[in-house]
């Protein structure tokens, strides 16, 4: 039970670290004031009704368009330490207690040690239990 949730929290750890390092954007396309398409990964194509510059450049005749595209970007966090040589001296010291400890932590005996392992155990010459008369009942 324990290896699985260390498991689930090492999962979730990974996600929160990727979505607070993600950005995006969302690009969206109004026509009259209301939503007509939205787009996560590519630009909006359009409703096909957006202005184009007059054919001549006598004509001065300029028409507001009806159509707008906004965009919404969302940054993601960029500020992460990616070099570890900005140490103070007190995690130097954490680090080294820590390293340590755990290193010592699995030192010990690589075989159970028994004393009693090189003596065989004695021979049973006569049963006691019929001797002594007692009985299990």
């Amino acid at each position: 039970m324990k290896k699985v949730l260390h498991k689930i929290m090492a999962f979730a750890m990974a996600f929160v670290v990727l979505f607070s390092t993600l950005s995006f954007t969302v690009n969206m396309h109004y026509c009259g004031g209301t939503l007509v398409e939205t787009a996560f990964l590519k630009n909006v194509k359009g409703c096909g009704m957006e202005m184009g510059n007059p054919s001549t450049e006598s004509c001065s005749i300029t028409k507001k368009n009806c159509c707008d595209n906004k965009q919404l970007s969302i940054e993601g966090q960029d500020e992460l330490q990616l070099t570890i040589d900005k140490i103070s001296f007190e995690q130097q010291v954490f680090i080294a207690s820590f390293v340590y400890t755990y290193i010592n932590l699995f030192e010990g005996l690589e075989k159970n040690v028994t004393a009693y392992e090189e003596y065989k155990p004695p021979l049973v010459i006569r049963r006691i239990y019929k001797i002594d008369e007692t009985y299990l009942i």
